[in-house]
């Protein structure tokens, strides 16, 4: 007679056969994956940290201090740029000039945008308490004065068909906190360019934006000595290298035109 008895439930559970894990238990290899990535992050994380952590801290500038001072004046400065280079494409059709004042125009205002939000970020005003150019009286890291001077207090210049190169910002002049910057245009000398056309213009554009860049390396070059603030000295170092070169290439254009 067949044997009518209930099968093993040892033997018909293919699980305990095999020794496999029911797949309620298993853990799917989405699952894997996902916990893979969660430990990399974390590994991640942990290693961004103790590199953090161990990396010197940058001190946040103050009010009164060289940084601040610099970002404050520096953006007057470029801003100036910016608006004798949007003059001077009104006024030539000069290939050359407008070229020159385009590249001044947008590296300049990208710059001051820069400075913007550096103050932003220290949590400082736009606005400052002392008179301009103040930090630049500030002492030097290496105890010398190099450039405790602030340039020509304005960059007046004589009438078109002057030397090619002059400029009145080649004798600094002592620094007085709230004098002109170095390298200045004052309102007359906009007006003029503004009410001039053809190789006039490009003459007194390039008179003015030689002193005015002569200006911008010096305050430059004041704040290099000045501060160790990375952020500070690359765009410094930037203004130095760029501005000596565009001195250098306004002077032959110049030179041409006189």
């Amino acid at each position: 007679m067949p044997d009518s008895s209930p099968a093993d439930s040892s033997v018909a559970d293919p699980s305990l056969v095999t020794g496999a894990v029911p797949d309620a238990r298993r853990p799917s290899r989405g699952r894997l994956t996902l916990a893979a990535i969660v430990a990399a992050v974390l590994v991640a994380v942990v290693a961004f940290s103790a590199g953090w952590l161990a990396a010197p801290r940058t001190a946040t500038p103050t009010d009164t201090g060289v940084e601040a001072g610099f970002a404050r004046d520096m953006q007057t400065h470029h801003d100036q740029a910016v608006q004798m280079a949007l003059i001077i494409r009104e006024q030539s059709d000069d290939p050359a000039i407008r070229s020159l004042a385009y590249d001044i125009a947008t590296s300049q205002a990208q710059q001051s945008g820069q400075m913007y939000a550096w103050l932003n970020a220290w949590g400082l005003p736009q606005a400052s308490t002392q008179p301009e150019m103040t930090w630049m009286l500030q002492p030097t890291l290496d105890g010398s004065d190099d450039h405790g001077h602030g340039g020509a207090a304005s960059t007046t210049v004589p009438d078109a068909g002057g030397a090619a190169g002059t400029s009145t910002a080649a004798t600094p002049a002592p620094m007085v906190p709230g004098e002109p910057m170095p390298g200045m245009a004052t309102s007359a000398d906009l007006d003029r360019l503004s009410s001039l056309t053809g190789v006039e213009a490009e003459t007194l554009f390039l008179e003015l934006m030689i002193a005015h860049h002569q200006g911008g390396v010096e305050m430059a070059e004041a704040a290099l000595s000045r501060t160790t603030n990375p952020l500070v000295t690359a765009l410094a170092k930037a203004i130095v290298f760029a501005q000596s070169g565009e001195i250098q290439y306004m002077q032959e254009l110049l030179a041409a035109r006189t």
